[in-house]
This record gives C-alpha cells, structure tokens and sequence, in this order.
C-alpha cells in the first residue's frame, strides 16, 4: 500500500491563491447559466480540461446548497449537549470505533507508521464526519460547489474550490455527477475539492485520488493533519499543538473537543 501525496498542479496553485474571477456573481438562479459560459473561461485558463469544462456545463444551481447556506447558524452547543446529539454517548460512539478499526487493523496502523496520526483521531473524524461513510451527501458536488463559487456571498472562498472540482473531474477522482454535501464536501471525511487536490493520497496506488475510497480517504485525513502540524507520538487533548491542529479540521471548539475525548477511548 502506497502513501504518496498526488501532485498538485501548479496552474491549481495559483489558482487557489488568485483573487476573485471575473465571472459575475449573482444572488439567485437568474444568472448562473452566464456564469457558467464566462466561468468556463477561467477555468480553461487554469488548467481544466474538457471533462471538467462539460461537468461545469451541465452544472444545475443548486437551490438545497442555497437553502442550507442561508440557514447555517453554527455550533452552539456546550459539550455534553453536542456529544449526545451527535454521538450518542462517547462510549457508544467508542465501540462503533472499534468496530471499524477491527475492520483493517494493520491498514490504520500504516496510517499512524507513516504520518503519525493515531487511529482514534482518524476513527472519530470519520465517525463524526460520515457515520463511517454511511452519510456522504445527496447533493451532485460540481453543482454545488458551483453554485457557491456562483453566488456573491463567499465567492472568493469557493470560487478555488470549484476550479479544484473541475480539476478532479479531468484526473478521474470525481465523477462529474458524484454527490457529496451541501457546500462541495466530498467523501468519507468530507474534504473541500481545493484540500483534496492539495492534500489527497492516492493510497491504493490505482492511479487517482479518490476520497469516496476509504483508503485514499483517510490517508488523506492523516496527511492534512500531518501538514498542518500533527506532532507524532504527543498528546492531542486540549491545550496542547495536536489539539490546535485540529482547529484546522473544524473551528468548532466542542467538535474538536468531542474528537480528542472520543480517541482517547482507543488509547
């Protein structure tokens, strides 16, 4: 098995570091086809081809990536409330742990050989993130990812996003009708497509990066936490640098926290 990062165009890096495109940005349906026509320019300046330039054609603004963008209220929970409403318990949630890892026990301990990131940590993101892949998303990820890269609210923030989308549809690790979450996020752990292309593994060695394998997925998970600053080998509670690592993961305080409590139960 393979743990090697894919290779990150440098057209894809420049773009994630661009301003904002010209494409004009709207705030309903009524102009998405005319982004698409002068959006589909500067994708074909960054690099994407004609698979990824007929997935942004055949495009649909996507009004349930809308409804839930408008809707999101963020993470308001005190601990113990967030953990019952989303695990359960922890030690409920800990046995599902196991039960994955004893799955592929020596596939997590390759994980951690090589990034140095625990099975707990990777188990409860999953865990939390998918339902350990039970939960992947109904909405096709290039119409969603559009539709916010549309829309004139955060079209700086996902307007890389979706060049990155684009960008996976040419290699082969995305379908162009593939769904994932409301906001573009794709796979077991819910990358964004601009993380998967910077950050993905092709774990299996097929080839591609494919966040709806389980493998490239959660080697993926390892190598951004890696990346980002995971210290092999230390703590990962709260007040140490694994535990701020994790606020790269998701800026919720109690999420993170849930994460650490939940992996110690494997430890």
């Amino acid at each position: 098995m393979r743990f090697t990062p894919k290779s990150f165009l440098a057209t894809a890096f420049a773009v994630l570091a661009a301003p904002a495109f010209a494409a004009p940005c709207g705030n309903d349906a009524s102009g998405f086809n005319a982004w698409k026509q002068a959006f589909a320019q500067e994708a074909a300046a960054a690099g994407v081809g004609s698979a990824g330039l007929q997935a942004l054609a055949n495009a649909q603004y996507s009004t349930s990536t809308i409804r839930a963008d408008r809707n999101q209220t963020g993470v308001r929970y005190e601990l113990n409330e967030f953990i019952r409403i989303r695990l359960g318990s922890l030690d409920s949630f800990a046995s599902q742990m196991r039960r994955e890892q004893a799955k592929n026990p020596n596939f997590y301990a390759q994980l951690e050989s090589a990034y140095g990131v625990p099975a707990g940590i990777l188990l409860a993101i999953h865990g939390m993130e998918t339902g350990f892949g039970r939960t992947l998303g109904n909405t096709p990820v290039v119409d969603s990812i559009s539709t916010v890269a549309y829309d004139c609210r955060r079209a700086d923030f996902f307007t890389p996003h979706a060049i990155a989308a684009l960008i996976l549809v040419d290699r082969g690790g995305l379908s162009a009708g593939q769904r994932g979450a409301a906001h573009g996020e794709m796979g077991h752990t819910q990358f964004l497509p601009g993380n998967a292309l910077r950050y993905g593994v092709d774990a299996d060695g097929n080839g591609r990066v494919d966040l709806y394998s389980i493998t490239d997925s959660l080697a993926s998970t390892a190598n951004f936490l890696r990346q980002k600053g995971w210290q092999p080998g230390q703590s990962f509670q709260e007040g140490t640098a694994n535990f701020r690592v994790l606020n790269d993961w998701n800026a919720a305080t109690v999420y993170q926290q849930a994460i650490a409590l939940s992996a110690a139960r494997l430890q």
